[in-house]
């Protein structure tokens, strides 16, 4: 038994799960990511736009290329896992606000919590917007592969897509720039206007919606080399007992 648990602790992960840790990591990733810089916003073609757009529409690719290649339930259980990490980040973000600052702390008390004092509620709207989204995105990927039993991947790649980032981002901006700062302590944070809200949801959609259109030639690439990368795997050799 031990001599078995020795020679399983020496072994080499197979390439499907190589391939889920990594297509997992690069989720979570983005989705901190996604976190840590939404509150800085640009303009792009007159539309106010969130920085976290940068990285958000990674993990519904990523979603898709593991619905995909592993199924619902694995494509579930990384959003059930991002939804954990989100939690995580709120609390240790919270903790380091309420903690006493250093008086010759190279970054003010103020400045800090300017930055990291919006976060919580970016963060809060983005666990419930993405968790809507990304389990509506699993869901209907899975519908429309069924339905065309496993035909006309640009179908599912796209039709679940374009509707959960709509629902996403609806959701996302209403949270986090709207109610979550009327609920804040912080003087320095203020609900955006309805006029800037229709903006932002408008310009952050039609991007996402951009990117999913774009993305297509690389997760019908991606999804057939890994396909073929996992399937050429070459066989391991039994352990000896």
């Amino acid at each position: 038994m031990v001599a078995s648990f020795d020679a399983f602790r020496e072994m080499a992960p197979p390439r499907a799960e190589r391939l889920y840790l990594f297509l997992a990591g690069i989720f979570l990733g983005a989705l901190v990511m996604t976190n840590a810089i939404a509150g800085k916003f640009f303009v792009l073609f007159g539309q106010e736009l969130s920085c976290g757009i940068i990285a958000y529409p990674v993990t519904f690719l990523v979603t898709d290329l593991i619905s995909e290649l592993y199924g619902r339930k694995r494509a579930s259980l990384v959003v059930q896992v991002g939804f954990v990490v989100s939690v995580f980040v709120t609390v240790v973000v919270w903790i380091a606000t309420r903690t006493p600052i250093y008086d010759q702390s190279p970054v003010t008390e103020e400045a800090f919590n300017m930055v990291f004092g919006l976060l919580p509620g970016i963060v809060f709207g983005s666990m419930v917007a993405y968790l809507t989204a990304q389990f509506l995105d699993v869901h209907i990927f899975e519908f429309w592969r069924d339905l065309t039993r496993g035909r006309h991947l640009w179908l599912r790649n796209n039709g679940s897509t374009i509707l959960s980032q709509l629902v996403d981002t609806v959701l996302v901006v209403t949270i986090a720039l709207i109610l979550w700062p009327q609920m804040d302590a912080y003087p320095e944070t203020n609900p955006i206007s309805w006029e800037t809200w229709w903006g932002i949801v408008v310009g952050q959609y039609l991007f996402k919606a951009g990117v999913a259109l774009a993305d297509t030639p690389f997760f019908y690439l991606g999804s057939a080399w890994l396909r073929r990368w996992i399937a050429a795997e070459p066989v391991s050799q039994p352990v000896a007992s």
